[in-house]
């Protein structure tokens, strides 16, 4: 499988851009069982299990580009094999990939947009998918008004956590509306379920909406009300 580097706090200020990136139209998928990857956010993995090692040398010379998708309910039973994922993920650029002298490596994936599955492909030892990418149905702003009260969420949530201070400066950092939404949704504590969940939104106003609800939940399960998965 792989090693998750950093995913759960949040990462530097850096925007992603798919700016002359061209995305093939069938492209690696990267199927796990804890993984819901976001656009405008980064993703460092240490990736050692066989397959994914072709995969990775596989994409560097072709596209550069691999898709991120979660498995289904069930897939301990054919992990191995081709279980169940969701339709909807989102791709990733290879930034980088540190190889190391056992053949395991480390590499840096940046998200580029939300992508569906048309049809897969099983002739390698990786799942491969033909794609269609999936842009929110909306500009990438939200209202002030709303951006306000996420923040104020924000700052309730984050309280006397561990982390606090790396939150409080990643707030403090300027981000647009969307590289805000995204990163939240990408590093907040929450199921991959959930995490899904917001990915499939429609608009990033109801990625907004979503994250300030499941927010409120967490806020709240001291009151014995949970979340959503």
């Amino acid at each position: 499988m792989l090693k998750e580097s950093g995913h759960n706090a949040p990462q530097p200020a850096r925007d992603a851009s798919e700016e002359g990136l061209q995305v093939p139209d069938i492209i690696p998928i990267f199927a796990l069982p804890t993984v819901v990857f976001f656009p405008r956010t980064y993703l460092p993995l240490h990736v050692f299990e066989p397959r994914y090692r072709e995969m990775v040398q596989d994409a560097a010379r072709e596209g550069r580009c691999i898709g991120m998708a979660l498995l289904k309910d069930g897939w301990e039973s054919n992990y191995y094999g081709n279980p169940p994922v969701f339709s909807m993920g989102c791709v990733g650029r290879l930034m980088t990939v540190q190889p190391l002298p056992d053949g395991r490596s480390n590499i840096l994936l940046q998200g580029v947009e939300r992508y569906e599955i048309q049809e897969e492909f099983y002739d390698r030892r990786y799942r491969r998918a033909r794609i269609v990418l999936r842009p929110q149905s909306e500009d990438r702003s939200i209202e002030p008004a709303l951006r306000t009260k996420l923040e104020q969420d924000l700052e309730r949530y984050i309280g006397e956590r561990e982390n606090s201070h790396v939150w409080k400066e990643f707030l403090r950092q300027g981000v647009s509306d969307d590289s805000l939404v995204q990163r939240v949704s990408a590093y907040l504590d929450c199921t991959p379920l959930e995490k899904q969940l917001l990915l499939e939104s429609e608009s990033l106003r109801q990625q907004t909406l979503r994250l300030r609800d499941l927010i409120h939940f967490k806020l709240h399960e001291q009151h014995g009300v949970k979340g959503w998965g």
